[in-house]
Protein backbone atom coordinates (compact mmCIF):
# COMPACT_ATOMS: atom_id res chain seq x y z
CA UNK A 1 0.00 0.00 0.00
CA UNK A 2 1.02 3.53 -0.82
CA UNK A 3 0.79 6.15 1.55
CA UNK A 4 2.25 9.75 0.47
CA UNK A 5 3.69 11.35 3.61
CA UNK A 6 3.29 14.73 5.06
CA UNK A 7 5.75 15.22 7.24
CA UNK A 8 9.45 13.73 7.94
CA UNK A 9 11.70 14.50 10.51
CA UNK A 10 15.21 14.32 9.85
CA UNK A 11 16.77 12.32 12.85
CA UNK A 12 20.44 13.88 11.76
CA UNK A 13 22.50 17.49 11.69
CA UNK A 14 25.04 19.17 9.00
CA UNK A 15 24.87 18.43 5.36
CA UNK A 16 23.04 15.38 5.42
CA UNK A 17 19.70 17.01 7.73
CA UNK A 18 20.06 19.58 4.74
CA UNK A 19 19.95 17.40 1.63
CA UNK A 20 17.44 15.41 2.77
CA UNK A 21 15.18 18.43 3.75
CA UNK A 22 15.72 19.83 0.15
CA UNK A 23 14.39 16.51 -1.33
CA UNK A 24 11.58 16.45 1.10
CA UNK A 25 10.55 20.05 -0.34
CA UNK A 26 10.80 19.21 -3.47
CA UNK A 27 8.51 16.24 -2.52
CA UNK A 28 6.16 18.70 -1.36
CA UNK A 29 6.63 17.00 2.50
CA UNK A 30 7.32 19.41 5.06
CA UNK A 31 10.41 18.55 7.58
CA UNK A 32 11.18 19.03 11.48
CA UNK A 33 15.05 19.26 12.19
CA UNK A 34 16.31 17.93 15.90
CA UNK A 35 19.22 19.91 16.89
CA UNK A 36 21.88 20.18 19.89
CA UNK A 37 22.65 23.03 22.53
CA UNK A 38 26.07 23.72 19.94
CA UNK A 39 23.52 23.63 16.48
CA UNK A 40 20.95 25.69 17.97
CA UNK A 41 22.02 28.31 15.25
CA UNK A 42 23.11 25.70 12.70
CA UNK A 43 22.07 25.64 9.04
CA UNK A 44 19.43 22.66 9.41
CA UNK A 45 17.41 23.90 11.77
CA UNK A 46 16.77 26.99 9.90
CA UNK A 47 16.05 25.35 6.67
CA UNK A 48 13.33 23.01 8.33
CA UNK A 49 9.68 23.72 8.74
CA UNK A 50 10.02 23.14 12.49
CA UNK A 51 13.20 22.28 14.95
CA UNK A 52 13.21 20.38 17.83
CA UNK A 53 15.53 20.61 20.76
CA UNK A 54 17.13 17.57 22.05
CA UNK A 55 19.79 18.68 24.76
CA UNK A 56 23.33 19.49 25.15
CA UNK A 57 25.97 19.11 22.49
CA UNK A 58 27.51 15.46 23.26
CA UNK A 59 25.52 13.11 20.91
CA UNK A 60 24.69 10.55 23.76
CA UNK A 61 22.74 13.74 25.81
CA UNK A 62 21.38 14.70 21.96
CA UNK A 63 21.40 12.95 18.36
CA UNK A 64 21.75 9.40 20.05
CA UNK A 65 18.36 9.89 22.48
CA UNK A 66 16.36 7.93 20.29
CA UNK A 67 13.31 7.78 22.43
CA UNK A 68 13.06 11.31 22.65
CA UNK A 69 13.46 11.64 19.06
CA UNK A 70 10.62 9.39 18.86
CA UNK A 71 8.59 10.91 21.41
CA UNK A 72 8.94 14.50 19.78
CA UNK A 73 7.59 12.75 16.36
CA UNK A 74 4.48 11.89 17.60
CA UNK A 75 4.13 15.22 19.19
CA UNK A 76 4.58 16.86 15.52
CA UNK A 77 2.11 14.20 14.06
CA UNK A 78 5.24 13.02 11.73
CA UNK A 79 4.88 10.52 9.38
CA UNK A 80 8.43 9.04 8.66
CA UNK A 81 11.72 9.39 10.36
CA UNK A 82 15.06 9.71 7.87
CA UNK A 83 18.28 8.85 10.07
CA UNK A 84 20.45 10.50 7.88
CA UNK A 85 24.14 8.43 8.20
CA UNK A 86 25.74 7.74 11.60
CA UNK A 87 24.17 8.44 14.93
CA UNK A 88 21.08 6.11 14.32
CA UNK A 89 21.19 5.14 11.09
CA UNK A 90 22.02 1.82 11.39
CA UNK A 91 20.94 0.76 14.69
CA UNK A 92 18.74 -1.90 14.38
CA UNK A 93 17.04 -1.05 18.27
CA UNK A 94 15.86 2.35 17.08
CA UNK A 95 14.44 1.06 13.80
CA UNK A 96 12.37 -1.17 16.06
CA UNK A 97 11.46 1.53 18.21
CA UNK A 98 10.55 3.62 15.37
CA UNK A 99 8.19 0.70 13.84
CA UNK A 100 6.61 -0.04 16.98
CA UNK A 101 5.68 3.89 17.42
CA UNK A 102 3.47 3.63 14.18
CA UNK A 103 5.91 5.64 12.35
CA UNK A 104 7.96 4.56 9.36
CA UNK A 105 11.62 4.23 9.42
CA UNK A 106 12.78 5.60 5.74
CA UNK A 107 15.52 2.85 5.39
CA UNK A 108 16.02 -0.78 5.68
CA UNK A 109 14.22 -3.20 8.25
CA UNK A 110 15.51 -4.12 11.65
CA UNK A 111 16.24 -7.42 10.72
CA UNK A 112 18.26 -6.41 7.60
CA UNK A 113 20.08 -4.05 10.28
CA UNK A 114 20.84 -7.18 12.45
CA UNK A 115 21.88 -9.32 9.92
CA UNK A 116 24.20 -6.81 7.79
CA UNK A 117 25.63 -4.71 11.12
CA UNK A 118 27.31 -7.86 11.96
CA UNK A 119 29.97 -8.97 9.40
CA UNK A 120 30.36 -12.63 11.09
CA UNK A 121 26.90 -12.55 10.55
CA UNK A 122 26.69 -10.66 7.19
CA UNK A 123 29.00 -13.34 5.60
CA UNK A 124 26.87 -16.39 6.80
CA UNK A 125 24.10 -15.03 5.45
CA UNK A 126 25.78 -14.66 1.73
CA UNK A 127 27.25 -17.99 1.29
CA UNK A 128 24.79 -19.43 -0.72
CA UNK A 129 25.11 -16.99 -2.99
CA UNK A 130 29.04 -18.08 -3.79
CA UNK A 131 30.03 -14.18 -2.84
CA UNK A 132 33.80 -14.43 -3.05
CA UNK A 133 35.20 -14.28 0.16
CA UNK A 134 38.38 -12.78 1.70
CA UNK A 135 40.46 -16.36 2.84
CA UNK A 136 40.14 -16.20 6.62
CA UNK A 137 38.00 -17.54 9.33
CA UNK A 138 34.31 -16.39 9.82
CA UNK A 139 33.37 -16.77 12.95
CA UNK A 140 34.34 -14.75 16.38
CA UNK A 141 37.49 -15.26 17.99
CA UNK A 142 38.25 -14.16 22.14
CA UNK A 143 41.17 -16.56 22.70
CA UNK A 144 44.31 -14.92 22.06
CA UNK A 145 46.61 -18.14 21.32
CA UNK A 146 43.62 -20.08 19.63
CA UNK A 147 43.40 -16.94 17.46
CA UNK A 148 47.73 -17.04 16.85
CA UNK A 149 47.11 -20.68 15.67
CA UNK A 150 44.48 -19.48 13.16
CA UNK A 151 46.81 -16.38 12.38
CA UNK A 152 49.18 -18.67 11.68
CA UNK A 153 46.96 -20.78 9.02
CA UNK A 154 46.00 -18.62 7.18
CA UNK A 155 49.49 -17.29 6.86
CA UNK A 156 50.88 -13.35 7.41
CA UNK A 157 49.85 -10.45 6.95
CA UNK A 158 46.45 -10.75 8.39
CA UNK A 159 44.21 -8.72 9.12
CA UNK A 160 42.23 -8.44 13.08
CA UNK A 161 38.76 -6.99 12.49
CA UNK A 162 35.97 -6.17 14.84
CA UNK A 163 32.85 -7.48 14.05
CA UNK A 164 30.67 -4.91 15.19
CA UNK A 165 30.62 -1.71 13.70
CA UNK A 166 33.17 0.17 11.40
CA UNK A 167 35.29 3.49 10.36
CA UNK A 168 38.67 1.29 11.11
CA UNK A 169 38.03 0.78 14.16
CA UNK A 170 38.90 -2.81 16.30
CA UNK A 171 41.19 -3.04 12.77
CA UNK A 172 45.15 -3.62 13.29
CA UNK A 173 47.28 -5.31 10.65
CA UNK A 174 49.67 -7.72 11.84
CA UNK A 175 52.49 -8.56 9.73
CA UNK A 176 54.60 -10.87 11.85
CA UNK A 177 53.75 -13.56 14.23
CA UNK A 178 55.59 -11.76 17.18
CA UNK A 179 53.46 -8.60 17.00
CA UNK A 180 49.78 -10.60 16.81
CA UNK A 181 49.04 -10.81 20.17
CA UNK A 182 49.71 -7.50 21.76
CA UNK A 183 47.82 -6.22 18.42
CA UNK A 184 44.97 -8.55 18.83
CA UNK A 185 44.11 -7.35 22.49
CA UNK A 186 44.10 -3.96 21.40
CA UNK A 187 41.88 -4.79 18.55
CA UNK A 188 39.30 -6.31 21.34
CA UNK A 189 40.06 -3.63 23.93
CA UNK A 190 38.73 -1.05 20.99
CA UNK A 191 36.30 -2.75 20.04
CA UNK A 192 34.59 -3.34 23.40
CA UNK A 193 35.39 0.36 24.01
CA UNK A 194 33.76 1.72 20.36
CA UNK A 195 30.68 -0.86 20.31
CA UNK A 196 30.20 -3.07 23.10
CA UNK A 197 31.50 -6.27 22.09
CA UNK A 198 34.90 -7.73 21.90
CA UNK A 199 34.46 -10.23 18.80
CA UNK A 200 37.05 -9.82 16.25
CA UNK A 201 37.95 -12.40 13.23
CA UNK A 202 40.29 -12.54 11.54
CA UNK A 203 41.23 -12.96 7.35
CA UNK A 204 44.42 -12.75 4.70
CA UNK A 205 45.62 -8.92 4.56
CA UNK A 206 44.87 -8.48 0.60
CA UNK A 207 48.26 -6.24 -0.48
CA UNK A 208 47.51 -3.45 -2.70
CA UNK A 209 44.24 -3.58 -1.89
CA UNK A 210 41.37 -0.96 -3.53
CA UNK A 211 37.66 0.14 -1.97
CA UNK A 212 34.82 -0.59 -4.54
CA UNK A 213 31.75 0.07 -3.71
CA UNK A 214 28.45 -0.18 -5.38
CA UNK A 215 25.08 1.87 -4.27
CA UNK A 216 22.01 -0.49 -4.56
CA UNK A 217 18.19 -0.09 -4.21
CA UNK A 218 15.65 -2.19 -3.33
CA UNK A 219 11.55 -1.93 -2.70
CA UNK A 220 9.29 -3.93 -0.33
CA UNK A 221 7.86 -6.20 -3.71
CA UNK A 222 11.36 -7.98 -3.99
CA UNK A 223 13.02 -5.85 -6.85
CA UNK A 224 16.83 -4.37 -6.39
CA UNK A 225 18.63 -2.80 -8.45
CA UNK A 226 22.35 -1.68 -8.29
CA UNK A 227 23.40 1.84 -9.35
CA UNK A 228 27.15 0.70 -10.26
CA UNK A 229 29.94 1.08 -8.79
CA UNK A 230 31.83 3.88 -6.62
CA UNK A 231 35.83 4.05 -6.45
CA UNK A 232 37.06 5.08 -2.75
CA UNK A 233 40.34 4.15 -1.99
CA UNK A 234 41.85 7.36 -1.16
CA UNK A 235 41.31 6.96 2.37
CA UNK A 236 42.95 8.42 6.15
CA UNK A 237 42.72 6.36 9.46
CA UNK A 238 40.51 3.83 7.07
CA UNK A 239 37.91 6.48 6.54
CA UNK A 240 37.36 7.64 2.77
CA UNK A 241 37.84 11.48 1.38
CA UNK A 242 38.03 11.26 -2.44
CA UNK A 243 35.47 9.08 -3.98
CA UNK A 244 34.78 8.65 -7.71
CA UNK A 245 32.73 7.43 -9.90
CA UNK A 246 32.83 5.16 -11.64
CA UNK A 247 35.78 3.23 -11.30
CA UNK A 248 38.49 3.66 -13.93
CA UNK A 249 39.88 -0.19 -13.23
CA UNK A 250 36.52 -1.83 -14.30
CA UNK A 251 35.49 -3.63 -17.24
CA UNK A 252 32.05 -3.72 -18.44
CA UNK A 253 32.12 -7.78 -17.44
CA UNK A 254 33.69 -6.60 -14.23
CA UNK A 255 30.94 -4.37 -13.36
CA UNK A 256 28.31 -6.99 -14.47
CA UNK A 257 29.81 -9.50 -12.09
CA UNK A 258 30.34 -7.21 -9.12
CA UNK A 259 26.94 -5.84 -9.50
CA UNK A 260 25.60 -9.30 -9.76
CA UNK A 261 27.18 -10.05 -6.52
CA UNK A 262 25.82 -6.86 -5.09
CA UNK A 263 22.77 -7.42 -5.51
CA UNK A 264 22.88 -10.60 -4.37
CA UNK A 265 24.00 -9.92 -1.51
CA UNK A 266 21.14 -7.14 -0.87
CA UNK A 267 18.32 -10.28 -1.51
CA UNK A 268 20.37 -12.16 0.94
CA UNK A 269 18.36 -10.17 3.57
CA UNK A 270 15.66 -9.13 1.46
CA UNK A 271 16.95 -4.94 1.39
CA UNK A 272 15.05 -2.89 0.91
CA UNK A 273 15.93 1.42 0.61
CA UNK A 274 19.23 2.42 -0.18
CA UNK A 275 22.24 0.70 0.78
CA UNK A 276 26.07 0.01 -0.63
CA UNK A 277 27.94 -3.23 -0.37
CA UNK A 278 31.95 -3.01 -0.24
CA UNK A 279 34.36 -5.23 -1.89
CA UNK A 280 37.93 -5.25 -1.69
CA UNK A 281 39.58 -5.18 -5.13
CA UNK A 282 43.50 -7.16 -4.95
CA UNK A 283 45.83 -5.81 -7.53
CA UNK A 284 44.70 -9.00 -10.00
CA UNK A 285 41.41 -7.38 -10.11
CA UNK A 286 40.18 -10.16 -7.54
CA UNK A 287 37.12 -8.87 -5.57
CA UNK A 288 36.29 -10.15 -2.02
CA UNK A 289 32.78 -9.50 -0.09
CA UNK A 290 34.09 -7.09 2.69
CA UNK A 291 30.76 -5.80 4.24
CA UNK A 292 27.13 -3.95 3.71
CA UNK A 293 26.10 -0.80 4.79
CA UNK A 294 22.35 -0.33 5.76
CA UNK A 295 21.92 3.28 5.34
CA UNK A 296 23.03 6.08 2.70
CA UNK A 297 26.32 7.07 2.47
CA UNK A 298 28.19 10.37 2.42
CA UNK A 299 29.56 9.81 -1.53
CA UNK A 300 26.17 9.11 -2.61
CA UNK A 301 26.25 12.55 -4.81
CA UNK A 302 28.71 10.92 -7.38
CA UNK A 303 25.96 7.89 -8.03
CA UNK A 304 23.34 10.54 -8.47
CA UNK A 305 25.51 13.16 -10.99
CA UNK A 306 26.23 9.33 -13.33
CA UNK A 307 22.83 8.30 -12.96
CA UNK A 308 20.65 11.30 -12.72
CA UNK A 309 18.89 9.37 -9.55
CA UNK A 310 17.79 11.22 -6.79
CA UNK A 311 18.72 8.41 -3.95
CA UNK A 312 17.19 10.32 -1.33
CA UNK A 313 13.86 11.00 -3.05
CA UNK A 314 14.18 7.26 -4.13
CA UNK A 315 14.13 6.39 -0.33
CA UNK A 316 11.40 8.12 0.67
CA UNK A 317 9.25 6.43 -2.33
CA UNK A 318 10.88 2.82 -1.11
CA UNK A 319 9.62 4.09 1.95
CA UNK A 320 6.09 5.16 1.20
CA UNK A 321 5.53 1.80 -0.37
CA UNK A 322 6.03 2.81 -4.44
CA UNK A 323 7.60 0.26 -6.53
CA UNK A 324 10.56 0.63 -8.21
CA UNK A 325 9.74 2.68 -11.12
CA UNK A 326 13.23 1.32 -13.53
CA UNK A 327 14.92 -1.87 -13.77
CA UNK A 328 18.69 -2.75 -14.02
CA UNK A 329 18.25 -2.41 -17.61
CA UNK A 330 17.26 1.16 -18.08
CA UNK A 331 20.07 2.38 -15.39
CA UNK A 332 22.75 3.90 -17.33
CA UNK A 333 26.11 5.63 -16.30
CA UNK A 334 26.43 9.43 -17.54
CA UNK A 335 30.47 10.44 -17.68
CA UNK A 336 32.10 10.86 -13.98
CA UNK A 337 31.85 12.54 -11.21
CA UNK A 338 34.05 13.41 -8.28
CA UNK A 339 33.72 13.44 -5.02
CA UNK A 340 36.41 15.22 -2.20
CA UNK A 341 35.41 16.10 1.60
CA UNK A 342 36.05 18.93 2.59
CA UNK A 343 36.81 18.67 7.00
CA UNK A 344 37.96 20.51 9.07
CA UNK A 345 41.64 18.80 9.81
CA UNK A 346 45.16 20.18 8.91
CA UNK A 347 46.74 17.39 6.01
CA UNK A 348 49.65 18.42 7.28
CA UNK A 349 49.58 17.24 10.58
CA UNK A 350 48.40 13.74 9.79
CA UNK A 351 44.86 15.07 9.21
CA UNK A 352 44.58 16.33 12.96
CA UNK A 353 40.90 17.65 13.31
CA UNK A 354 40.92 21.64 13.50
CA UNK A 355 37.90 24.27 15.10
CA UNK A 356 37.59 27.50 14.89
CA UNK A 357 35.84 30.32 12.76
CA UNK A 358 35.52 30.36 9.02
CA UNK A 359 36.33 33.67 8.65
CA UNK A 360 36.27 33.44 5.35
CA UNK A 361 33.62 30.92 3.48
CA UNK A 362 32.97 31.23 -0.42
CA UNK A 363 32.33 28.30 -2.20
CA UNK A 364 32.89 27.12 -5.95
CA UNK A 365 30.58 27.44 -8.58
CA UNK A 366 30.16 27.05 -12.25
CA UNK A 367 29.15 24.22 -14.74
CA UNK A 368 29.45 20.49 -13.29
CA UNK A 369 30.13 21.64 -9.36
CA UNK A 370 27.75 21.06 -6.53
CA UNK A 371 28.58 22.00 -3.10
CA UNK A 372 26.63 19.89 -0.30
CA UNK A 373 27.70 21.59 3.15
CA UNK A 374 26.02 23.30 6.26
CA UNK A 375 28.26 26.31 7.37
CA UNK A 376 28.63 29.95 6.53
CA UNK A 377 31.17 32.30 7.13
CA UNK A 378 31.37 33.59 10.80
CA UNK A 379 30.10 30.42 11.79
CA UNK A 380 32.18 28.07 14.67
CA UNK A 381 33.05 24.66 14.27
CA UNK A 382 32.18 22.46 17.05
CA UNK A 383 34.30 20.21 18.67
CA UNK A 384 31.17 17.46 19.38
CA UNK A 385 30.83 16.41 15.49
CA UNK A 386 32.49 14.34 12.48
CA UNK A 387 34.75 17.41 10.99
CA UNK A 388 33.19 17.18 7.74
CA UNK A 389 31.92 20.48 6.60
CA UNK A 390 30.77 19.77 3.15
CA UNK A 391 31.44 17.47 0.50
CA UNK A 392 32.62 18.82 -3.17
CA UNK A 393 31.06 17.26 -6.18
CA UNK A 394 31.75 17.70 -9.81
CA UNK A 395 31.07 16.20 -13.07
CA UNK A 396 32.04 16.08 -16.64
CA UNK A 397 31.99 14.02 -19.73
CA UNK A 398 35.41 11.89 -19.16
CA UNK A 399 37.28 11.13 -16.22
CA UNK A 400 39.96 13.92 -17.31
CA UNK A 401 37.31 16.51 -17.26
CA UNK A 402 36.17 16.08 -13.72
CA UNK A 403 39.58 16.22 -12.10
CA UNK A 404 40.20 19.33 -14.07
CA UNK A 405 37.13 20.40 -13.02
CA UNK A 406 37.73 19.63 -9.53
CA UNK A 407 41.06 21.16 -9.58
CA UNK A 408 39.62 24.55 -10.53
CA UNK A 409 36.77 24.44 -7.93
CA UNK A 410 39.38 23.38 -4.94
CA UNK A 411 41.42 26.76 -6.22
CA UNK A 412 37.60 28.39 -6.08
CA UNK A 413 36.71 27.53 -2.71
CA UNK A 414 38.10 30.29 -0.03
CA UNK A 415 38.06 29.15 3.46
CA UNK A 416 39.97 30.73 6.32
CA UNK A 417 40.47 30.44 9.85
CA UNK A 418 40.80 26.91 10.31
CA UNK A 419 42.76 24.23 8.54
CA UNK A 420 41.18 21.85 5.57
CA UNK A 421 41.29 19.08 3.12
CA UNK A 422 41.02 21.48 0.24
CA UNK A 423 45.13 21.55 0.11
CA UNK A 424 45.39 17.51 0.19
CA UNK A 425 42.69 17.52 -2.54
CA UNK A 426 44.75 19.30 -5.10
CA UNK A 427 47.23 17.50 -3.95
CA UNK A 428 45.34 14.42 -5.45
CA UNK A 429 44.03 15.52 -8.22
CA UNK A 430 47.60 16.17 -9.81
CA UNK A 431 49.25 13.33 -8.68
CA UNK A 432 50.53 10.86 -11.53
CA UNK A 433 49.02 7.76 -9.40
CA UNK A 434 45.80 9.09 -9.07
CA UNK A 435 45.67 10.41 -12.84
CA UNK A 436 46.64 7.02 -14.02
CA UNK A 437 44.12 5.21 -11.82
CA UNK A 438 47.69 2.99 -10.32
CA UNK A 439 46.14 3.35 -6.27
CA UNK A 440 44.89 1.42 -3.30
CA UNK A 441 44.14 2.22 -0.32
CA UNK A 442 47.80 2.68 1.01
CA UNK A 443 48.10 6.20 -1.12
CA UNK A 444 48.36 8.33 1.42
CA UNK A 445 50.90 6.22 3.48
CA UNK A 446 52.86 5.95 0.29
CA UNK A 447 52.66 9.08 -1.48
CA UNK A 448 51.60 11.96 0.77
CA UNK A 449 53.37 13.96 3.52
CA UNK A 450 53.20 17.49 5.09
CA UNK A 451 56.48 18.41 2.62
CA UNK A 452 54.08 17.54 -0.31
CA UNK A 453 51.88 20.81 0.41
CA UNK A 454 55.25 23.02 1.43
CA UNK A 455 56.30 21.77 -2.63
CA UNK A 456 53.16 23.22 -3.97
CA UNK A 457 53.49 26.24 -1.84
CA UNK A 458 57.34 26.85 -2.97
CA UNK A 459 56.54 26.54 -6.87
CA UNK A 460 53.71 28.39 -6.18
CA UNK A 461 56.63 31.02 -5.06
CA UNK A 462 58.84 30.51 -7.62
CA UNK A 463 55.62 31.70 -10.11
CA UNK A 464 55.02 34.98 -7.79
CA UNK A 465 58.86 35.82 -7.79
CA UNK A 466 58.87 35.26 -11.66
CA UNK A 467 55.63 37.14 -12.02
CA UNK A 468 57.31 39.96 -9.12
CA UNK A 469 60.62 40.16 -11.86
CA UNK A 470 58.32 41.18 -15.13
CA UNK A 471 56.28 43.48 -13.41
CA UNK A 472 59.38 45.28 -12.11
CA UNK A 473 60.36 45.73 -15.13
CA UNK A 474 57.94 46.87 -16.77
CA UNK A 475 56.22 49.18 -14.55
CA UNK A 476 59.14 51.77 -14.33
CA UNK A 477 56.74 54.34 -13.49
CA UNK A 478 55.80 53.35 -10.05
CA UNK A 479 59.25 54.05 -9.02
CA UNK A 480 58.43 57.12 -9.02
CA UNK A 481 56.27 56.92 -6.57
CA UNK A 482 57.66 54.22 -4.38
CA UNK A 483 61.02 52.78 -3.17
CA UNK A 484 62.00 49.88 -4.94
CA UNK A 485 61.46 47.63 -2.13
CA UNK A 486 57.91 49.40 -0.87
CA UNK A 487 56.95 48.33 -4.73
CA UNK A 488 57.96 44.90 -4.23
CA UNK A 489 56.15 44.03 -1.34
CA UNK A 490 52.78 45.64 -2.64
CA UNK A 491 53.91 43.23 -5.92
CA UNK A 492 54.17 40.17 -4.10
CA UNK A 493 51.24 40.46 -2.01
CA UNK A 494 49.14 41.44 -4.51
CA UNK A 495 50.09 38.19 -6.57
CA UNK A 496 50.18 35.86 -3.80
CA UNK A 497 46.95 36.42 -3.16
CA UNK A 498 45.37 36.12 -6.86
CA UNK A 499 47.34 32.81 -6.79
CA UNK A 500 45.92 31.43 -3.53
Amino acid sequence: MTTKFKKVLIANRGEIAIRVMRACKEMGIRTVAVYSDADRNALHVRYADEAVHLGPPPSKDSYLLGDKIIAEALRLKVDAIHPGYGFLSENANFADAVQKAGLVLIGPTPDAMRVMGSKLGAKEAVKKFNIPMVPGVNEAITDVKAAKLVAAQVGFPILIKASAGGGGKGMRVVTHEAEFESQMQMAVSEAIAAFGDGAVFIEKYVSKPRHIEFQILGDNYGNIVHLFERECSIQRRHQKLVEEAPSCVLTPALRQQMGKAAVDVAKACNYTGAGTVEFLMDDKLNFYFLEMNTRLQVEHPVTEQITGVDLVKAQVRVAQGEKLWFSQEDLKMNGHSIELRICAEDPANNFLPDIGTLHEYKIPQGFGVRVDDCFEQGMEIPIYYDPMLAKLIVHANTREEAMERMSRAIEDYKISGIETTLPFGGFVMKHPKFISGDFDTKFIENYFTAESLNKEATSEETLVGALLAVQLLTQKPAYQQEGPADVAESLWQKNRKRLR
